[in-house]
Formats: structure tokens, C-alpha cells, sequence
């Protein structure tokens, strides 16, 4: 489990984010600035101890939990002791191996059975949304070995069967409607029942942070949405795939 902080003595407002999986800070960093301090987790696995920083005051925290990063954030929170004051899912559930709410299971174990080279560009590709948009951000892609990439996807499938019923508050979820990893009809599905939960769908790919310029403008994008609600509508949804 890896853990990425930058930080500056002068800011008072954090953000949180809790990674997808085959992902490192490569992915999140470009868009911190030095108006907030960040926190990433991801690479989950047992192999390395959850590191936590030395914590200072904020008026503000905002937690992010993106793809698999949801289940990620709803499981390691209570063990990092960091109370949010906002918190938002990005294109991810809480049951991310789930026919109904998350990555139908075969799909997913099809995914920890066959990762290589090739099916990881695949995967990539389609968290961009395209061809043309994933060589503009190629250069977020990981060097992640095969072999860490299997056993952090292991590690996370091992604690995802042992869950309990999820119990994280959130806020605001946000949900693209040509996401190609979540089929966004599972998602749209769970976050429909939780009445709670400010649902917010935009038409975009699984990964779109790069639309922002930073975090902070995502946030404000995020908290202005005025709607109570802004459910998907029904549509055909790609999903994770390793076949050629």
C-alpha cells in the first residue's frame, strides 16, 4: 500500500483521495496545486503497512474516493482516523464485484485471472474513453510490474468478499455516462437507493480528472450542482474485458 503526500505549512484545507486500482500518484498529482495539501492511497496490498501522515488543523477536508477507490475509502477510513467534512465517490460503489451494484463478478475475477501487457493497455484504453484521449494522458499510465498489479487486485478482491454491509456517509457521487469500467447502469443503480447521496451524472469517461484544472475546481464543479438529483439515462454500458 502506498501512500503519496504533498503539503505546504500555510494551507488549511486538505484533500483525500483514495485511488482505483493499477494506479500510483502518476495518475492524481498533475492536478494539485499549492492551495490545499493532498493525500493519495493506492497500490493496495498487505506488503506494505497503510502509512499516515503526521496530521495539522484543516477547516476543510474533502475525501475522493475514485473506481475502486470507493470500496478502498468506505475500508481503510476508520483506520486512518481523518474526518472529512465532504466526501465524494467517483464512478465506483462501496460492492464493486457485484452483478447488481458494482463490476459483475465474472467480469471481475476474469480481470484478476487473465491481467498481462496487453489486456493493461486494453484496461487503460478504456478508462480514458478512447484512443485519442488515452495518448494525450499515456503519460499517467503507471510502470507498475505485472506481478504487483495481480496482487494488489487479489488483495483487494480477498477484502471486497469479506466486507461487511457498507456504512460510509457520502455526500455527492459522481457518475459518467460513457464510463467503460463500471457499467454505469450497476452504478446508477446503487446510488439511486441512497436517497442521501447527491447524485450527479456527467458525460464523460471513467477517468476524467484532466477536465479539470485542479482538484479545487473540481470540488466547486461539484458542491455548486444545484439539482438534487441528476439521474442516467438507460443505456447499453461496456465493461471490463481481458479478451483480445
Amino acid at each position: 500500500m502506498k501512500t503519496y503526500i504533498r503539503r505546504r505549512e500555510k494551507n488549511d484545507q486538505l484533500v483525500v483521495m483514495y485511488g482505483g486500482w493499477g494506479t500510483d500518484e502518476n495518475f492524481f498529482a498533475p492536478y494539485c496545486n499549492d492551495e490545499f495539501d493532498f493525500i493519495l492511497f493506492s497500490n493496495y496490498s498487505a506488503d506494505d503497512p497503510l502509512v499516515l501522515p503526521e496530521m495539522k488543523t484543516y477547516k476543510k477536508i474533502v475525501l475522493i474516493g475514485w473506481s475502486l477507490g470507493v470500496w478502498a475509502a468506505e475500508y481503510l477510513s476508520p483506520k486512518t482516523g481523518i474526518k472529512a467534512n465532504v466526501t465524494i465517490a467517483v464512478n465506483g460503489t462501496p460492492v464493486p464485484a457485484d452483478d447488481k451494484y458494482g463490476i459483475p463478478l465474472h467480469v471481475f475475477e476474469g480481470t484478476l485471472n487473465n491481467i498481462a501487457e496487453i489486456n493493461m493497455e486494453k484496461f487503460y484504453l478504456r478508462m480514458f474513453g478512447d484512443k485519442k484521449t488515452y495518448e494525450l494522458n499515456k503519460d499517467k499510465v503507471p510502470q507498475r510490474s505485472i506481478k504487483s498489479l495481480h496482487d494488489e487486485l487479489r488483495w483487494m478482491y480477498n477484502r471486497i468478499m469479506e466486507q461487511s454491509e457498507p456504512g460510509f456517509r457520502w455526500d455527492y457521487a459522481v457518475t459518467s455516462e460513457i464510463d467503460r469500467i463500471f457499467p454505469k447502469d450497476n452504478v446508477n443503480s446503487y446510488w439511486k437507493k441512497h436517497r442521501s447521496t447527491r447524485h450527479i451524472s456527467i458525460p464523460m469517461p471513467h477517468y476524467f480528472f484532466h477536465n479539470w484544472t485542479s482538484y479545487d475546481d473540481f470540488i466547486r464543479f461539484v458542491e455548486s450542482h444545484k439539482k438534487k438529483r441528476s439521474y442516467i439515462k438507460k443505456g447499453a454500458a461496456a465493461l471490463v474485458s481481458t479478451n483480445p
